[in-house]
């Protein structure tokens, strides 16, 4: 462990309080805005993707505060909504071109917080203020919904909320870390590194949506002291059984399917006289859980793990309740490994039986791949099909061989958990992937693209068609925990993320050169 390495965790421990602070915050900020009218200034869907704004004004604001870049005109938003600041060492006299650009990624929005839910179900924790009547609280109903609760004896150090795992502790662990390489710059900790630290927009709802409009709009024709050598994703890296905060090297990739089927509409007490998609729709559904349930089709892969289906959400057009309807809408969220494409993800629900059954009844049945075309808080429309490319950076890479030593150096000697089991911190740094889904997504672009200029130290991944920067995720938040009625994330491991995200880059620089 280095002098440098010694002084990063113990500012990890000092800003510890005012970590918890500011994430207890941006779980808060929706609170003031869900249950006021437009009119008066208020936002049902405040938090939401596409409805940032407040949570990320909060922090640009705080990020200005509590010093955590050199002047104000470091940290603004770009036009998609994203919130962006850097940080550097202008004294270590190495020209900019010539640094190794890390960006830590992290997004702001949440999926519904379902606040009366929190309250009956859980009794005294509210999805927005935490912990409100600490004797009231089901414990024994958070057990069995969570994937992992510390002992009794441990809960003081968890912070209830939505978001709090998935995944605002992550991005605030970006602003305490940028902090401390601030004050640690005259000690060598940013020397060689440009640190470009976003909070993205819109996650939730479009994968990668903040990462995707940099790739498109930001580093097209940019120079090297833009172009990322490095992507830290904060988003949380804890599981349930394997342990916590691990070092996340890849992901399945991702996409919607879209199967509207049209039928013909007519009075319930004669069916004879319509078509309905319903009942047709039905059997559709029935065929593709037969389909996946026998993996027909699907691929796996050693590391990523197997191809997943399962339908995610629907809508029914029908003039009432007692008729037959005219269309029933639904969606696949479709989970591609290794091998599997998105023409044949769709293709295998083109050749499901009932399909072809309904087709030949006279319905019409389309099956597509949506287009995400909402606007972005700040009204960008990215306009993107929706297919979130799976990525995966060697184990060898330097990338990787830095997060292990920044673990091994700040985060090792100084975990207290008794036992290492379940979803406990572990003292050496576990090597894993994803479940779920991440910004990651956004990064990856065509082998063929020659629009961003990317030079060879750089050391980007190419896999297949496509290349990307070498990527890595580590952030506080158990996978199992995420979207879940009680969501909390466990503080020691935030105050264990923001030392591994300030101790890299000075790991970084040494092994890459």
């Amino acid at each position: 462990m280095s002098d440098l390495d010694t002084r990063i965790a113990q500012l990890a421990a000092q800003y510890r309080p005012l970590a918890a602070k500011i994430l207890a915050e941006v779980v808060r900020i929706p609170a003031d805005y869900v249950d006021k009218s437009v009119e008066a200034g208020g936002d049902p869907l405040c938090g939401l993707s596409n409805h940032e704004q407040p949570r990320l004004e909060y922090l640009r604001k705080t990020i200005i505060e509590i010093g955590a870049v050199r002047d104000a005109a470091d940290v603004g938003f770009d036009d998609f909504g994203n919130l962006v600041w850097t940080v550097q060492d202008p004294n270590d006299g190495i020209a900019a071109k010539d640094k190794r650009v890390i960006y830590f990624d992290g997004h702001s929005d949440t999926v519904r917080a379902l606040r009366p839910t929190w309250r009956k179900k859980i009794g005294g924790i509210d999805s927005y203020d935490g912990i409100v009547e600490p004797a009231s609280i089901d414990k024994e109903f958070l057990k069995r919904e969570l994937g992992h609760l510390p002992p009794d004896a441990e809960w003081n150090h968890l912070l209830f909320g939505r978001g709090s795992a998935d995944q605002l502790g992550g991005v605030v662990a970006e602003v305490v870390s940028t902090k401390i390489l601030l004050e640690l710059a005259g000690e060598g900790a940013l020397r060689g590194a440009i640190i470009r630290a976003y909070a993205t927009a819109c996650e939730e709802d479009n994968d990668g949506a903040g990462p995707a409009f940099v790739m498109r709009k930001v580093l097209p024709g940019a120079g090297a002291e833009l172009v990322p050598d490095v992507v830290i994703l904060t988003e949380g890296t804890g599981d349930a059984n394997k342990g916590a905060l691990g070092i996340y090297r890849g992901q399945r990739g991702r996409m919607q399917i879209q199967v509207v089927v049209t039928g013909r509409s007519c009075h319930g007490s004669m069916p004879w006289e319509g078509l309905n998609p319903l009942e047709y729709a039905g059997a559709i559904l029935t065929d593709a859980a037969t389909q996946y349930e026998q993996r027909d089709g699907f691929l796996d892969d050693p590391f990523l793990g197997h191809g997943t289906r399962t339908a995610s959400w629907a809508q029914l057009d029908t003039p009432s309740d007692c008729a037959v309807p005219d269309r029933f809408t639904f969606r696949f969220d479709r989970r591609l490994t290794v091998g599997e494409t998105p023409e044949h993800a769709v293709q295998q629900v083109e050749i499901l039986p009932a399909v072809a059954r309904a087709r030949q009844a006279g319905l019409q049945v389309e099956i597509t791949v949506p287009t995400y075309d909402e606007p972005s808080w700040r009204g960008y429309v990215l306009g993107n099909p929706q297919i979130y490319m799976g990525w995966a950076t060697p184990e060898a890479h330097p990338a990787i061989q830095a997060a292990k030593a920044a673990y091994l150096g700040v985060v090792t000697p100084h975990v207290t958990t008794p036992v290492e089991e379940k979803g406990a911190l572990r003292r050496q740094p576990r090597i894993d992937r994803w479940i779920f889904s991440t910004d990651g997504v956004g990064f990856p672009i065509p082998t063929t693209d020659t629009t961003i200029a990317v030079p060879g130290r750089k050391n980007w991944v190419v896999a297949g068609s496509f290349k990307h920067p070498a990527m890595f995720g580590i952030g506080p938040g158990i996978e199992q925990n995420t979207h879940k009625i009680g969501e909390c994330v466990d503080l020691r491991e935030l105050q264990h993320a923001i030392g591994v995200l300030a101790a890299f880059p000075h790991k970084f620089v040494a092994l890459a050169g």
